[in-house]
């Protein structure tokens, strides 16, 4: 009997391992380094592996990769390494050491390539009679990153036999930004406050940093700039450098570098000189004094980041001197350290005039350092954005690449999605870096991708870099939602490789995230593969730049506003044409910031690609696209078919259920069903500016029609008032409803028999019939009820609604979302799912307003449970 008990209790054991159901509860806090158990199949694979640990040698990040080793062996395969004494080989062990460490131990042992400063080995070798398996490379740093993909190879199955892998990073400094404020909060920040700030101090609690630092090692992040770009002096006074030793202190055993964003005018605003001119010899010596201090009490301080002379920030030109000049004064003082400056590119004028035509943004950072390659030192890099205006969904790469070709080179890249979603929506950023990276800007006629541009390595240049903006926060899942973080995993993958293909990483960052059913892996594989187009086809079309609300949140629709002011950041839409003139014959001659080349390839309509037609070229709604379409119905067709694609993946995600632990799939879910509704947000937004700005309707009949849907504003109102929503196109028909003061509960109601006959008339002619005309013909039948409404983030409004008067839903519109009025930040849909309905049926909404926020409704639409007559 004991004997059956023990089998019976042993395959509950195994079913539990086997479903994710009996697994502990994820929220994604551990990200891709879960070491979750691998089943007992894949872990067969693994029997073999040595049960001990030789490490050669006692510092921080070496320890830290022993570790790591023995937490992912216990999480992975339940297996406890033990730590064998390292004074002599025993047994089959892991054997993790330096290069000269290993050589000192086993003169014969060593990797057959370069490994770099970072680069590691890993090997089996049979030595002295053991199989071993061997970690190495040059310094600690090196061994922790071969641990790290150790252990990734188990995670995600793959056999170790006759293992002899060498890598090294492309290139030499791989850092990540966070734009924190001292107060805690987060410039262009989506996941909840600073980890490293609060109140105007560092936190006392560091744990999540340390975490943070562990996260960055796995992907070979070897520096962290923790504070905005747009920085507070105060960061580098006296009273503040122990609090960033303490920072310092939490990434060292991770091998991760603090680094620091500066104010070039802090010689003056917290040093007591009378200026900043980076010329002047009393400068350059307040900057000696201070980056000495910096090392006394942070021996391996990385460097610094500098925006100067953009978006009202202070810089040189105060003083007619050059950024050669302010990055060179400061380089100076780092320079015996070993530390660097990353000078960001990104300067321009944000008070263009508007109304002069060969005024162009894009050309200023061409205009402002290609003059001055050669002028820098060789610890100065230039960090430039990916496309030549700001984090576009679609932007050419930068010239600028091209145009400094004897001075280091940092590729910028945001993982944080300023424009892309803000991690609300799905848009998975790698395929866009990869077709940048990749992008030739044929040097002199040969191959010079911008991959081999910011690599140090392949130009003898002294160093390049990547340089992300990273932007973690403190909710659970570090950006918001655990599909973001594929992002930062990407970045880091692409800074080690970029070589790696989009869909090898996904495939690797999806099995490490939610383990390696194939189902799994394929269905998030392929949706976010799919994720950067869909997401740029309901949003900014063939490169016209951001239609977002560039004034405020840089989130929601807001075609008009990067127009008719000086941030540059223009479409020149008007009722003939869209698109900005670049090309050098007619335009702005940004087309000739490029090589040769590929001014051919920019400046005439036969050669330039269709994604990046409206960034380089002005032409009318009626231009006919290479793929056969006109400028006008690609807009309508690519906004209606991706918002489309959208709405597939919440069944594509909810296909994942029992396969993925509740938690997450619950939260992924609810994020879907929003990015839904939003994605129908953006695709009227869009398809009405253009309609009504071009005057030329969508030959397929969609835009303007809406036959399921009633706006709030025609229902029968009990307390409710009519108001106008800015800008326009984020409200159906441009209104909205909204319970004023001093109303404490509004409500709209209305009839839906026109819809329903509406619904069944389109259904029956699907069907290859014809409906009797009477309304009695149309039967009851199940439908979802979608309500849009505004969720403005200075209240919680609740909301009600009935079927002849029986209560079917409620919810609290208390989500945080960027904007304190109805507008397209705000607008958000709630879908009642399988509510029969007849003719004759009244449907209710009420709505009980909290604080600024007054319940706004834009309206409601009956949708057939398919899905297929969302209009």
């Amino acid at each position: 009997m004991k004997r059956i008990l023990i089998t019976i209790v042993a395959a509950c054991i195994a079913l539990c391992a086997a479903s994710l159901h009996c697994a502990r509860a994820e929220n994604g806090y551990e990200a891709w380094l879960r070491h979750a158990r691998l089943d007992p199949a894949a872990a067969q694979k693994y029997k073999s592996l040595p049960s001990s640990v030789i490490l050669l040698g006692n510092s921080p990040v070496p320890n830290a990769a022993r570790d790591e080793l023995l937490r992912g062996m216990k999480g992975m395969l339940g297996t406890t390494l033990r730590v064998a004494d390292q004074r002599g080989l025993r047994e089959n062990s892991i054997i993790l050491g330096t290069v000269s460490q290993l050589h000192v131990a086993f003169p014969d042992l060593g990797p057959s390539r370069e490994l770099g400063e970072d680069g590691y080995w890993l090997a089996s070798r049979k030595i002295r009679g053991f199989d071993c398996l061997i970690i190495t490379g040059p310094t600690g740093r090196s061994i922790l990153y071969g641990t790290f993909a150790l252990l990734s190879k188990i995670a995600r199955n793959e056999t170790l036999d006759r293992l002899d892998d060498v890598q090294r990073p492309a290139v030499p400094l791989r850092w990540v930004n966070q734009w924190d404020n001292l107060n805690g909060t987060i410039e262009r920040g989506y996941a909840g406050p600073s980890i490293f700030f609060d109140n105007g101090a560092v936190r006392a609690d560091l744990t999540r940093v340390r975490d943070y630092a562990r996260l960055l090692a796995s992907i070979g992040i070897n520096g962290c700039a923790i504070n905005n770009v747009n920085a507070d002096p105060r960061i580098l006074s006296d009273d503040f450098l122990p609090q960033l030793a303490r920072v310092a202190d939490a990434f060292r055993p991770w091998g991760v570098k603090l680094a620091l964003s500066v104010d070039v005018s802090s010689p003056q605003r917290i040093g007591g000189l009378d200026t900043y001119d980076p010329l002047d010899p009393r400068v350059a010596a307040w900057w000696r004094v201070k980056v000495d201090q910096i090392y006394r009490a942070i021996p391996d301080f990385g460097g610094f980041v500098i925006k100067a002379d953009s978006e009202g920030r202070p810089g040189p030109s105060s003083y007619g001197r050059s950024p050669a000049d302010a990055a060179n004064v400061v380089a100076r003082a780092l320079e015996p350290h070993g530390g660097f400056v990353f000078y960001r590119a990104f300067v321009y004028n944000h008070h263009l005039d508007w109304r002069d035509p060969k005024a162009d943004r894009a050309r200023a950072a061409y205009d402002i350092f290609h003059p001055l390659d050669r002028q820098f030192d060789n610890n100065v890099i230039i960090q430039i954005k990916y496309g030549p205006i700001d984090f576009q969904v679609r932007e050419p790469a930068s010239p600028l690449f091209a145009g400094v070709q004897k001075t280091n080179e940092a590729i910028e890249l945001q993982i944080t999605q300023e424009y892309t979603g803000q991690q609300r929506h799905l848009c998975f950023l790698a395929p866009l870096w990869k077709q940048i990276l990749d992008f030739d800007m044929r040097i002199g006629g040969g191959h010079t991708p911008v991959k081999d541009l910011v690599s140090g390595y392949k130009f003898a240049r002294p160093a390049g870099g990547f340089a992300g903006v990273a932007n973690v926060g403190t909710d659970e899942n570090w950006l918001g939602n655990p599909l973001a973080m594929a992002n930062l995993y990407s970045f880091g993958r692409l800074a080690w490789n970029p070589d790696l293909d989009s869909s090898m990483i996904i495939d690797e960052w999806t099995r490490l995230t939610f383990g390696n059913d194939l189902g799994v892996v394929k269905t998030i594989s392929a949706m976010q593969l799919a994720s950067w187009h869909i997401y740029e086809s309901y949003t900014g079309p063939l490169g016209a730049g951001t239609l977002t609300n560039i004034l405020g949140s840089h989130y929601g629709p807001g075609i008009e506003s990067s127009e008719r002011n000086g941030w540059g950041q223009w479409h020149r839409a008007d009722h003939n044409g869209i698109g900005m003139d670049r090309t050098i014959a007619t335009g702005t001659g940004f087309v000739g910031q490029y090589p040769p080349a590929v001014q051919s390839l920019y400046e005439s309509l036969a050669n330039c690609p269709d994604e990046l037609l409206l960034f380089f070229h002005h032409v009318p709604y009626t231009y006919v696209l290479h793929s056969g379409e006109t400028v006008i119905q690609h807009i309508y067709d690519s906004h209606y078919e991706d918002a489309a694609r959208a709405q597939e993946y919440v069944q594509a995600w909810k296909s994942l259920r029992g396969h993925i632990d509740d938690e997450r799939y619950r939260e992924i879910l609810a994020r879907f069903e929003y990015q839904a509704g939003h994605a129908i947000v953006w695709r009227d937004a869009v398809c009405d500016w253009f309609f009504r700005t071009s005057g030329i309707p969508d030959a397929k009949g969609r835009v303007g029609h809406h036959p399921n849907r009633i706006e709030a504003e025609s229902m029968q109102l009990d307390g409710y008032v009519v108001t106008d929503v800015t800008p326009w196109e984020t409200a159906s028909g441009g209104k909205a409803i909204v319970c004023p003061e001093p109303a404490s509960r509004c409500s709209a109601t209305f009839q839906v028999g026109d819809i329903l006959n509406s619904l069944h008339e389109r259904e029956s002619a699907r069907a290859g019939f014809k409906p009797a005309p009477s309304e009695q013909s149309v039967p009851a039948s199940t439908y979802d009820l979608c309500v849009e409404y505004f969720d403005q983030n200075n209240g919680a409004s609740q909301f009600h609604v009935f079927v002849n008067d029986k209560h079917v839903d409620a919810w609290t519109a208390n989500a945080d979302y960027p904007s304190s009025k109805p507008d397209g930040d705000t607008s958000t849909r709630r879908c009642i799912h399988d509510v029969q309905l007849r003719t004759g049926d009244t449907i209710r909404i009420e709505g009980i307003p909290d604080r600024g926020e007054r319940a706004a409704l834009d309206y409601l639409e009956i949708v057939s449970p398919d899905n297929s007559d969302i209009n």
